[in-house]
Parts: structure tokens; sequence; C-alpha cells
């Protein structure tokens, strides 16, 4: 039998322009709305996931994260 899909969190999320223009397009794509897409993303994320290019990715990220803030 099939879990039920239910929102039970909220949450306030501060996203650049660019990963939410991300988020929305791949919602669209995949018939989501963005809650759902991230939802998925979360439950999924080892599966969707290359750790090797995560870790670097996250690097790079945190270097640039001082000058985005700006």
């Amino acid at each position: 039998m099939p879990k039920r899909f239910r929102m039970t969190r909220h949450f306030p999320v501060a996203m650049t322009e660019d990963g939410y223009r991300t988020l929305r397009k791949f919602a669209a794509e995949a018939g989501l709305n963005e809650g759902e897409a991230l939802s998925f993303l979360f439950e999924n994320f080892g599966s969707v996931i290359d750790k090797d290019n995560l870790t670097q990715r996250l690097r790079l990220f945190n270097s640039e994260l001082a000058d985005r803030q700006k």
C-alpha cells in the first residue's frame, strides 16, 4: 500500500534566484509544485546526487557564499 503524501512541515526558506529558478523548472518538468519537488529531492537525496560532485560543489558554494551575501 503506498504511503499517503501529506505536507506536515512548513518552514521559511531563503534561496538564491538561480536556485529557485532551477527548482521551479524541475517542479514544472516533473508535474509537481515547489513543495512537492523539494520533498521528493530530500526523501530521495542519496539516490539523486553524485557524492563526489556534491562535495566539490559544496566547497565551491561555501567559498563564494560571503561574496554572494553582500
